[in-house]
């Protein structure tokens, strides 16, 4: 359990530091109590050396989250090696699919010192770069494994972990597809359903299906072979996912 003071600590810096790096960034600061949040947020730390070692040894207690209006996120945590200052790394997005990374080097972390000021000049030189290098790969993969759509027709893409992505054509289609669970990624333009749920993700996909058929627009399902067929009937649930394992973007 952290005290007080170093809570304080870490979200005081943390708040100095979005405010230092270029673009409009925001910080949350997240408590130890919240440990499910913390919990997947050490899922996403995008990185396979300095700050995943950290997180073996040391599990997240308490973390820092930087956000841009983008979607790129920043976590800032405790250093446990007896120096002052923190630890920051990248955060995957969760819109995106394991898949995406594949092929991506990570974007690993950096220790910082104690000043937020000389911090924010280092992470914006460095890793600030990096993450933005990754992310581009990681959307033009996500991008890559999404069939387009058509003025007048939806197609719903499977993707690897079970889930259904869709690039849609005109706001009425994403208005729709927004108004039934799709998740949207503002740089890709792509929106995304999970499969965690099979039975809410079907009735999604027939609701989807109905509302866009009342403004003339059909819908499609691509399998994972590429066969388009239309989604006359709810999607059966996919095959399962291969293993995670392989993704390369946590360690």
């Amino acid at each position: 359990m952290h005290n007080h003071e170093d809570s304080e600590r870490l979200a005081s810096y943390a708040d100095v530091l979005a405010g230092e790096l270029p673009g409009a960034w925001t910080s949350t600061y997240h408590p130890s109590d919240r440990k499910d949040d913390l919990a997947e947020l050490a899922d996403r730390v995008w990185d396979l050396d300095l700050v995943a070692d950290s997180l073996a040894d040391h599990p997240l207690q308490h973390a820092a989250v930087l956000s841009r209006q983008d979607g790129a996120q920043l976590v800032v945590l405790d250093r446990h090696d007896g120096r002052d200052g923190f630890l920051i790394a990248a955060v995957a997005p969760r819109i995106l699919p394991d898949e995406a990374y594949r092929g991506v080097r990570e974007p690993n972390g950096i220790a910082l010192a104690d000043d937020p000021f000389l911090s924010a000049e280092q992470v914006a030189g460095d890793l600030l770069a990096r993450y933005d290098t990754a992310l581009t790969q990681a959307r033009h993969n996500a991008a890559a494994s999404v069939h387009p759509s058509q003025p007048e027709r939806v197609v719903l893409t499977w993707q690897q972990d079970g889930g259904l992505a869709a690039a849609p054509v005109g706001e009425t289609a994403a208005a729709i597809l927004a108004a039934n669970g799709f998740v949207p990624d503002a740089q890709t333009g792509i929106y995304r359903l999970s499969g965690d749920d099979t039975a809410a993700q079907a009735r999604a996909v027939r609701a989807t299906g109905r509302q866009l058929n009342a403004q003339g627009i059909a819908t499609a399902l691509q399998h994972p072979s590429g066969r388009i067929a239309p989604t006359s009937t709810p999607p059966a649930a996919p095959a399962p996912a291969a293993s995670r394992a392989g993704s390369t973007r946590v360690r």
